[in-house]
């Protein structure tokens, strides 16, 4: 037959007579229970004020450098990748750098502008049409090119000016149609055209400072 074992009874009042009459006796001298637990709370005291006085600023600054262990991390890892892609960079900037070179080419500078106005209406001549008006406008300064608007009017067929915008697209230098405006023209099959024709050219070194300059404050900074 199993026997049941009981676990011994563990007399609370013996361990609180330990603590009886401490009072002026030395602590070595003192029962088992209230040694230990002084020692205990000693022990305690010390971790405490050592974490207070040391171990906290110490934790702190792992924080901090684990912190920046993980930002430093993430920087190196965003370098890596940009110099392993770093030839594939390079030939996107060649293909951008022609590009712009390309449009810029498409700009003519001051010098060249009375040609290219010369172009405008030679491409109408050359289809036939009579220049009723031919005005250039107010030139706009923008941030790196300035636009030249100038009103035209010309007369001539249907085809004849459907050919005419069709040329002036086909210029090497850019020329936009705006306002497009057709009316019949006092002959038979003779219609009138009413344009804007924008052209553009592109600021020298100068001009480029001076419409800084001429910018409202807080403009400057956001032109790019």
């Amino acid at each position: 037959m199993a026997t049941k074992l009981t676990m011994p009874a563990i007399d609370l009042k013996a361990f609180g007579r330990q603590f009886e009459g401490l009072q002026g006796r030395h602590p070595g001298l003192w029962p088992a229970v209230p040694r230990f637990s002084l020692l205990a709370g000693i022990f305690a005291g010390v971790m405490l004020l050592a974490y207070v006085g040391y171990w906290s600023s110490q934790l702190s600054d792992l924080s901090s450098a684990e912190s920046q262990e993980n930002t430093l991390k993430s920087q190196y890892a965003d370098k890596l990748i940009s110099a392993i892609n770093v030839d594939t960079l390079r030939k996107q900037k060649t293909l951008v750098s022609a590009h712009v070179s390309q449009l810029q080419r498409q700009l003519p500078s001051k010098a060249e502008m009375d040609a290219l106005l010369s172009d405008i209406t030679q491409a109408g001549h050359s289809r036939g049409l009579q220049f009723e008006l031919f005005k250039p406008g107010q030139v706009v300064v923008r941030d790196f090119y300035a636009e030249l608007p100038i009103a035209i009017r010309l007369t001539g067929s249907y085809h004849d000016l459907g050919g005419f915008a069709s040329d002036v697209a086909n210029l090497a230098r850019i020329v936009t149609l705006n306002n497009l405006s057709l009316q019949a023209g006092e002959k038979p099959g003779q219609l009138t055209l009413d344009a804007i024709a924008k052209t553009y050219r592109y600021l020298d070194g100068e001009e480029v400072d001076k419409a800084r300059r001429n910018q409202p404050k807080g403009a400057a900074g956001g032109a790019k």
